[in-house]
């Protein structure tokens, strides 16, 4: 009864602030009419980012996405929301959405998201307007010059688009490729920690679904991250969901889905949240091991 009451105080609080927002946009446009509106998209930030914290409950998700996106489309400006969209969408995709064609649409709606806001980022709009070369060229060494700032975005987009190829036609993964190469190497370079060593686990990634690459590089890039980073249990879980299947290795598969079932998750408390829905996964890649070797 309490977590109801919750819920649809929850749902009477967003019909009031949809409709003060409708209100305002049916304002004269005067400058007091801006000062409720900035105080509404703070709301929707602040309300947000909270929700957000509770994301291992779908429902404050599902609810943190929708405030986040309405705020978004206010302050398209904001880089700090850009990719934190693009970090919602990747964790609904990832880990809530059981349909294909609507996982991949969050997929391509983070990657879209996140490279829109690189384009509009002044710092970057400039270093890529003082380039000469083709279009090709003049975004490849833009990205090579970006700004530490733009990396949460960088990253984002490029873990999106990632996910978004990898049941897309062998032809679109290779054509993409160097793309994403140019893009996490200089996520790597600025900020090699990003989001758990999050760098390395892309390479990792990378490596399995690129037809052609030594397999080997996939391991060594794994094994980095989960050196540097091995609290994070999304360094266990990826390996295992890309490289140890590539290899064709079950026993090692199997051994870490396991390790990562067992781990005590109140060890790390700021990693709670990510690092449940990691152990969701694992369990859900066990219950498929038998399908994913065959």
């Amino acid at each position: 009864m309490f977590n109801k009451l919750l819920y649809f105080k929850e749902i009477f609080k967003k019909i009031l602030l949809i409709l003060s927002l409708q209100l305002l946009c049916n304002c004269s446009g005067s400058k007091n009419s801006l000062e409720p509106n900035n105080q509404n998209i703070k709301y929707l930030i602040t309300e947000g980012k909270n929700l957000w914290e509770q994301r291992a409950d779908s429902n404050a998700m599902a609810r943190a996405e929708y405030l986040i996106s309405l705020a978004y489309k206010e302050r398209n400006e904001d880089f700090v929301l850009a990719s934190l969209i693009g970090e919602m969408k990747y964790t609904r995709a990832y880990f809530l959405e059981k349909d294909p064609i609507k996982r991949d649409s969050l997929f391509y709606i983070g990657n879209k998201i996140c490279r829109e806001s690189v384009f509009n980022d002044p710092e970057f709009s400039s270093i890529f307007n003082k380039t000469k070369g083709d279009s090709t060229t003049k975004l490849f060494a833009s990205i090579n010059k970006a700004p530490k700032t733009v990396v949460p975005r960088l990253y984002w987009w490029a873990v999106n688009l990632l996910h978004y190829l990898n049941n897309r036609p062998i032809i679109e993964r290779l054509n993409q490729r160097e793309l994403l190469e140019v893009i996490m190497n200089r996520v790597l370079a600025l900020e090699p920690s990003f989001h758990f060593s999050g760098p390395y686990r892309f390479f990792g990634s990378l490596y399995t679904r690129i037809p052609g690459l030594n397999l080997n590089q996939s391991e060594t890039y794994f094994k980095q991250s989960l050196t540097a980073n091995p609290e994070f249990l999304g360094n266990s879980v990826l390996m295992a969901e890309f490289y140890y299947q590539k290899a064709g290795d079950r026993e090692k598969f199997h051994k870490i889905l396991n390790n990562v079932l067992k781990t005590n998750l109140t060890k790390n408390p700021e990693l709670i949240t990510y690092n449940l829905f990691y152990q969701s996964r694992a369990e859900e890649l066990l219950e498929n091991e038998s399908s994913l070797f065959e």
